[in-house]
C-alpha cells in the first residue's frame, strides 16, 4: 500500500463485510474530495473504466451495505469487492512475520507481505481456504439441508441450502465432497464433477462447487450442524434457499434443471 496523495477514481471503503455503497456505486473522486489524503491505499483493479482504489479498513461511522446485498452486482464487480476485503483483511491480520517475528511491510510487486528483518525477509500471500460446496441429485430429487445457524426464533428450520465443508490437510477436492456429505447426511454419493467456484470474504473462502449423484444411505443428519435434511422434488415448490448471486444458487438450478430433463 501507498499513502493516498491526489488519485481520482472509485474508492472501496468498507468495515469488514460492510461496503460504502452511496446511490448505489463506490464513492467516485478524488484522494481530496473523498478525505482520503495520507490514507493507506493499493490499487486493486478497474470499476466502470476508471481505476479502483482499495482504502486501509474504514472505523468511521457511514451508511453501510452488507457485501451479500451486493450478489446482485455483476460477477466481475462482485469479485473485485471480496478480493478488497479479503486483501484489507490479509494485512490486518500478518503485520508480524510467522517466522521471525518482525514486522511485516506490504510488497511492492505482489500482493504480498515480506518481514522487515534483513536476515529473514520471509513473503507471505493471502491465506485462501478452500471449501466444496456440493449439490446432490437423486433421479428426479435434490438434497438440501437446513443448518443450525439458519434456525428460526421459533426454533423451526429455516434456509434450506446445499451442503458445504472445508477441505482438510492432505484431501483432494472430491475426498472433501464424499467425506462432508456423508458426515452431515449419511449419504453415500458418486459421479462427483466440477461445477464452478466462487470466492467468499466472509473473511477469506474460496467456494468450489461440484455436482454429484446419490449412491447409498438414508438421511441421518450430524445434529451438531444439521436441523433438517430432505429429498425436494424438482417439480415442487422448494423452501426457503438462497439468493441469486451465490454458488448455492446456481448449483440448485442447474441440478433442478438436470432434474427436469431427466424427468423428459
Amino acid at each position: 500500500m501507498k499513502f493516498a496523495t491526489q488519485e481520482t477514481g472509485f474508492w472501496l471503503i468498507h468495515q469488514g463485510q460492510k461496503i460504502y455503497f452511496p446511490n448505489n456505486n463506490l464513492a467516485f473522486g478524488s484522494a481530496i474530495e473523498l478525505e482520503a489524503v495520507s490514507k493507506r491505499i493499493i490499487q486493486i483493479g478497474e470499476w466502470e473504466n476508471a481505476p479502483l482504489y482499495l482504502l486501509e479498513e474504514s472505523q468511521e461511522e457511514r451508511e453501510w451495505t452488507g457485501l451479500r446485498d451486493l450478489l446482485h452486482l455483476p460477477k466481475e464487480k462482485f469479485n473485485l469487492l471480496n478480493r478488497g476485503v479479503e486483501l484489507n483483511h490479509f494485512f490486518k491480520t500478518h503485520q508480524f512475520c510467522g517466522k521471525c517475528g518482525h514486522q511485516t511491510q506490504i510488497a511492492p510487486d505482489e500482493w504480498a507481505v515480506q518481514c522487515q528483518n534483513s536476515a529473514c525477509h520471509y513473503r507471505t500471500y493471502p491465506v485462501i481456504c478452500p471449501s466444496i460446496i456440493v449439490a446432490v441429485r437423486k433421479e428426479a430429487e435434490i438434497l438440501l439441508a437446513s443448518h443450525q445457524r439458519h434456525i428460526r426464533r421459533d426454533g423451526s428450520a429455516g434456509l434450506y441450502t446445499v451442503l458445504a465443508g472445508f477441505v482438510e490437510v492432505g484431501e483432494t477436492f472430491e475426498q472433501t465432497v464424499e467425506r462432508e456429505v456423508f458426515e452431515e447426511t449419511g449419504i453415500k454419493i458418486k459421479n462427483i464433477r466440477y461445477f464452478g467456484s466462487q470466492p467468499w470474504a466472509f473473511p477469506n473462502s474460496q467456494m468450489v462447487g461440484f455436482l454429484a449423484d446419490y449412491d447409498s444411505g438414508e438421511i441421518r443428519l450430524q445434529e451438531e450442524e444439521i436441523v433438517d435434511a430432505q429429498w425436494f422434488r424438482f417439480d415442487q415448490p422448494l423452501p426457503q434457499h438462497p439468493a441469486d448471486g451465490t454458488i448455492a444458487a446456481a448449483l440448485i438450478k442447474a441440478t433442478l434443471e438436470i432434474c427436469q430433463k431427466e424427468a423428459n
